[in-house]
């Protein structure tokens, strides 16, 4: 048999396997939550665009985890990273539980896993473009990119981009979350609703258009539903401009053996 030295960072091999506390959960928007994990391990090795596999212990139903992006990572006492934060829509009977975990509880978790977004390099404007719960990975990919934090470890170099925006869609302005943690992290804001509760009344795509007007974007990242990655996709294509899709399908693996995310 003929063995393949590893030559990438991400293989799931290098991810761990814990049973970690709840420190904090907080509601952000509505349906929409921010959990909180005593998880320093984790947090070291984690980089924007990973996520984490999460379980309930004890349980049946559901009895296989589910997938969350990293949202962002947290500092302990001794300025190393300690938690990790995890921001997530209720929308089933996985969540539904996990908005009633209290602070103490313990969950499963098994990460980092998947590849994360990678900057092609030095860039003049970077936009993120997110819809529904979509905008959950980029708050970290902002922090690195305005050169505010470091992920990884060993933490990871990543060059500078002169500008970040978020174009960010939701049904309503009662679903946007985590708006202060964007202008935080150096983010411009492009907000769109449906219903015109806040921003442009009308889709993302409309707004990332308009930006694109102006000819100053050379990196895009997208992350919602897939019809909407698929319009940004197409965008970015026709002007030639880079773009990272996280496909954040359900999976019961988290590595892509089972096949149901393909």
């Amino acid at each position: 048999m003929t063995m393949v030295a590893r030559s990438e960072p991400y293989w799931p091999d290098d991810a761990g396997f814990w049973r970690v506390p709840i420190v904090d959960q907080r509601l952000l928007a509505r349906d929409t939550y921010r959990i909180r994990l005593r998880a320093a391990e984790l947090a070291e090795r984690i980089t924007p665009g990973q996520f984490v596999m999460l379980r309930l212990p004890g349980l049946n139903d559901p009895l296989l985890g589910r997938p969350f992006a990293l949202y962002d990572t947290i500092d302990g006492d001794d300025g190393r990273p300690r938690d990790v934060d995890i921001v997530y829509l209720v929308k089933g009977k996985m969540t539904r539980l996990l908005a009633d975990a209290a602070p103490g509880a313990e969950l499963e978790v098994w990460g980092p896993l998947g590849n994360g977004f990678i900057s092609p390099g030095p860039l003049r404007h970077a936009v993120f473009v997110a819809g529904g719960i979509g905008q959950t990975p980029f708050v970290a990919l902002a922090r690195e990119l305005t050169g505010r934090r470091r992920y990884g470890k060993p933490p990871r170099e990543v060059p500078a981009a002169e500008r970040v925006t978020l174009c960010y869609g939701a049904r309503s302005r009662d679903f946007l979350a985590g708006l202060d943690d964007f202008q935080a992290a150096g983010c411009r804001l492009r907000i769109a609703t449906e219903d015109g509760s806040q921003g442009t009344k009308g889709l993302v795509t409309d707004v990332l258009a308009e930006l694109l007007e102006a000819g100053d974007v050379d990196w895009i990242a997208t992350c919602g539903p897939e019809p909407m990655m698929e319009a940004v996709a197409d965008l970015a294509a026709a002007r030639d401009i880079p773009c990272h899709v996280s496909l954040e399908t359900p999976m019961a693996c988290g590595i892509g053996a089972c096949f149901s995310c393909v």
